[in-house]
């Protein structure tokens, strides 16, 4: 049975967006979700209360030392007005694999998704049903303990916001487009032994000169290579990267340095079931490079919350334009995101047992 938590309704509701126009994360609900942790109590003081400012000491150890963890996931409105969560047990498991690396205490899997089920019931009249959209939802632990030293913090804040966002990449009609990405050969995303595996801010601020790079350079996103050698593919920008070479599909094995993304294992799932040969292996540039020579590089594509498939139609290396599926969306990047999505929002029967109905 999920848990009850005290609500505070708005007693100002904001005028929501026009569906046909939303931006990714800059427009949020009328409630937000709050708890704290204590050595002494624990995980308590659970509540949903109106949206607004978070009131922080200046000496807030995530201020000062980015002890802190985040998580999204989205919500959906089927066809017939239902609400389906997609895989939230996966984002809590996640979110303690995270903890655990950043000295955040682990919390109840079940009373994470509570806190969700229990906001997106409040605010479910925010859940726009236009194609290509959904409710963004976003889940985050801050160290709030004010002091300066370097230690683990005692006491922490856990807030869940969200946002009714379109597509990432917008294509006009919510479907899928083919995007330029940059190769970074110079700057790195994660090493071994790091965070690379944690979903936590740090990863993300330390990418942004790289995304300055390849928007100069007219893409919009990143491919970054190993720390090590500088050679070997890892990961698209936030998201995880699959490419198509004769019959193999390979994407880069967890080891560490790449995002366990729920979309990710969502996508390698299908892929047996369909019987297709996904590997998780090492691939080189030159590998790929002398794949597209051959003719056997098929397709690209990355895979993440925000996007669900994000098809990859040109890569950018060394000066070199690498055209990969002419340009444009791939048969497989068309059908998983076909299939995801329909499963999300209740088009395509979910006979994988992800979606959990409100």
């Amino acid at each position: 049975m999920s848990r009850q938590f005290p609500i505070t309704k708005t007693t100002a509701p904001k005028v929501k967006p026009d569906p046909d126009h939303l931006r990714f994360g800059q427009t949020f609900t009328d409630h937000m979700f709050l708890m704290e942790y204590s050595d002494e109590n624990g995980w308590h003081n659970g509540r949903i209360v109106p949206y607004g400012p978070l009131a922080l000491d200046p000496a807030a150890a995530v201020l000062h030392y980015a002890q802190m963890m985040f998580e999204g996931l989205k919500a959906y409105k089927t066809p017939a007005g239902k609400i389906l969560l997609f895989r939230p047990d996966m984002n809590a498991k996640r979110t303690n694999r995270t903890n655990e690396r950043m000295c955040i205490p682990q919390m109840d899997e079940t009373l994470f998704v509570d806190a969700i089920k229990a906001l997106v019931d409040v605010d479910r009249d925010w859940i726009p049903d236009k194609p290509g959209t959904s409710l963004y939802i976003r889940p985050f632990i801050i160290a709030d303990e004010p002091f300066l030293g370097v230690h683990p913090a005692h006491h922490y804040l856990f807030v869940i916001i969200l946002s009714p966002v379109g597509p990432y990449y917008a294509s006009g009609d919510g479907g899928l487009v083919a995007n330029r990405i940059f190769v970074e050969d110079e700057y790195v995303r994660a090493v071994p032994g790091g965070t690379g595996f944690a979903k936590i801010g740090g990863n993300y601020a330390g990418s942004l000169k790289a995304q300055e790079k390849a928007m100069q350079n007219g893409c919009e996103q990143v491919l970054w290579l190993d720390a090590i050698e500088r050679k070997y593919v890892e990961e698209i920008g936030t998201s995880n990267a699959f490419f198509v070479i004769d019959d193999e599909i390979v994407t880069a094995p967890l080891a560490g340095t790449i995002l366990p993304g729920i979309t990710r294992d969502s996508v390698i799932a299908l892929l047996k079931k369909w019987g297709m040969n996904i590997q998780e292996r090492r691939l080189s540039m030159e590998e790929l490079f002398q794949a597209a020579q051959d003719g056997r590089l098929k397709e690209a594509f990355a895979t993440g919350t925000a996007a669900v498939i994000s098809p990859v139609g040109h890569l950018l290396y060394k000066g070199k334009d690498l055209e990969i599926c002419g340009g444009k969306v791939g048969p497989l990047a068309q059908k998983l995101y076909d299939t995801l999505y329909g499963i999300q929002t209740g088009v395509v029967p979910d006979d994988m047992g992800w979606t959990l109905s409100l």
